[in-house]
């Protein structure tokens, strides 16, 4: 290995040589990308399930996978497989024998309601019943494997890692709005070990259900703006009332830059840095003083190497809840200073909706599309400023800019903090 493969601490450089998306825009980089820069939203009214008395009836669900998206576990498989396979195929390798570990971001597994109420008339009822152990009691007599098989935190992982042909034993992990991000993080931390030459990191998030809407609207996260779905999320903009809820998938091929190089790989960008800090002060809000999300933008700089300065573009979390969006913009400033006021920061989440356990990974993606095509997505929506956020949010329209680096951040309940750090490929 060169010096010229390694980063500041004698580490491998880590490259990103495959990509894949799916989201409420389509499936795929190429129509993602192209819905992305064109302002175009994902978000649409619910058709899934009956939203009769729901405060929210929109949401950026993806109802384009067929059979599999019958289950949130099974939809949740079904786009990780087509983002896996999509960049496995864009980094040039076997997907049916990728020949490395497995990072996945995938969403917290529970029993669905229709297995609840399949259960309860096997025992002799018309409708279910309240009770766990009463369920368990039930599925004990009446062993489904079907069910069982939805039921298992492992299941995508262990699908995927059979389908992608990928080593070793699969990671599952989920930390909320963090996941896709952390599953990057450990792809990374991976490969600059020397445990791997390469490796596969997946987010994603299929569990748009009657319950998840109602749990997120008891805790007046959801906006309410239904009237004109596209128009729902609006990050940094004076008239937020929160995000939308929504699905998909994004995956990217890591690899030492050196063995990507060794044969021949197209490189499509870098990640330089990961950070990431735990915030001890609420479920779901932000520590007031913003003292982890700091942090955790703070340690993403210093594991690439970087001072603010260094910083080209921002892809925020930006959710479009009033707390978040103020919290974001608040340690952003105390980390930037004013160098963030000429520092453009947009927010994918305008366009595809709050992914969950799949954004830090799809928009990590988007991230790497803005270096290799020097285009910003902007932050639609952004027609009603908040005067209190003082922002360059890239508004209504994508910019072109030539940029090296961008910060991509995730901050998500459970005081889950992850910053990612990514740059061009060399020579770009």
């Amino acid at each position: 290995m060169s010096a010229s493969d390694t980063d500041f601490l004698g580490r491998p450089i880590v490259a990103v040589t495959g990509i894949g998306i799916v989201s409420s825009l389509g499936r795929g980089v190429e129509e993602n990308w192209r819905a992305l820069t064109s302002g175009r939203s994902g978000i649409h009214r619910i058709e899934r399930f009956s939203t009769d008395g729901l405060r929210t009836t929109i949401s950026g669900s993806v109802d384009f996978m067929g059979e599999m998206g019958r289950t949130s576990t099974g939809l949740s498989y079904a786009m990780a497989e087509a983002a896996g396979s999509e960049a496995v195929a864009m980094a040039g390798l076997d997907d049916g024998d990728f020949g490395g570990p497995l990072f996945l971001a995938a969403p917290p597994v529970e029993m669905e309601w229709q297995h609840r109420i399949g259960l309860d008339r096997m025992d002799g009822a018309e409708t279910a019943e309240a009770g766990y152990d009463r369920l368990l009691e039930i599925a004990r007599r009446h062993p489904d494997p079907s069910i069982y098989h939805l039921t298992q935190c492992s299941r995508i992982s262990e699908l995927l890692a059979d389908r992608l042909g990928t080593r070793g034993l699969p990671i599952t992990l989920s930390t909320a709005c963090a996941s896709g991000a952390s599953a990057i993080q450990l792809g990374v931390e991976a490969i600059r070990r020397g445990e791997t030459s390469r490796a596969i990191t997946i987010g994603t998030d299929g569990s748009i259900t009657q319950e998840s809407l109602i749990r997120f609207s008891l805790l007046s996260a959801l906006s309410t703006q239904n009237e004109v779905p596209e128009k729902a999320s609006k990050p940094f903009s004076k008239d937020r009332d929160g995000f939308v809820m929504a699905e998909g998938a994004g995956a990217l091929v890591l690899e030492s830059l050196s063995a990507a190089k060794a044969r021949g790989a197209t490189i499509h960008g870098l990640i330089l840095g990961c950070g990431e800090r735990a915030d001890d002060f609420h479920r779901t809000r932000s520590k007031p003083d913003g003292s982890p999300i700091i942090a955790a933008i703070r340690a993403g700089l210093a594991d690439a190497g970087l001072e603010p300065e260094g910083v080209d573009y921002i892809n925020a979390h930006g959710t479009s809840t009033p707390e978040n969006d103020r919290m974001e913009a608040t340690g952003l400033a105390a980390v930037f200073g004013e160098t963030l006021k000429k520092t453009p920061i947009s927010s994918n989440k305008s366009m595809i909706g709050h992914t969950l356990t799949a954004a830090g990974a799809i928009e990590a993606a988007f991230s790497i599309l803005s270096l290799r095509e020097g285009v910003l997505p902007p932050t639609i929506n952004y027609n009603n400023p908040d005067p209190a956020i003082e922002l360059d949010v890239v508004p209504n329209e994508a910019r072109r800019a030539e940029i090296r680096t961008v910060l991509s951040n995730s901050f998500g309940f459970g005081g889950q903090n992850a910053c990612l750090v990514l740059g061009r490929a060399p020579g770009a």
